[in-house]
């Protein structure tokens, strides 16, 4: 985890993964209407969360920082939230979403580190 805190480069990186990961699944989605509704929401906080990072790193003060970051958090457990739906609602077997989830928890994992230690 620290690596990632010294390597911003490599998160910007990341998270844009986590968002074609996210498009990804989105389009793989069945054509219920459901899984629509469902997956508009998570195609819409999964794909943020790299664009919020990436302001994080434009912030002109350490407070704006903090709050991007903040942003992204919010975002990150919003996507675990629709990630979670679609799995209990049976639209999507869990064995089909665990890494994402895994990459979700990661990504939260992390974020919430590197806002802990900014606020310090």
């Amino acid at each position: 985890m620290n690596d990632q805190i010294e390597h911003p480069f490599e998160l910007r990186e990341r998270t844009k993964l986590f968002g074609l990961r996210i498009v990804r699944m989105f389009v793989a989605l069945p054509k219920s209407e459901e899984a629509r509704v469902l997956g508009r929401q998570v195609l819409r906080s999964g794909t943020s969360v790299g664009a919020n990072y990436r302001e994080a790193h434009r912030s002109r003060s350490k407070a704006e920082f903090i709050a991007k970051l903040g942003d992204c958090l919010k975002e990150l457990d919003e996507t675990a939230y629709w990630l979670e739906l679609l799995t209990e609602s049976a639209i999507v077997p869990p064995a089909k979403l665990a890494s994402l989830q895994d990459e979700t928890d990661q990504l939260l994992a992390i974020l919430t580190t590197i806002s802990k230690k900014s606020k310090e």
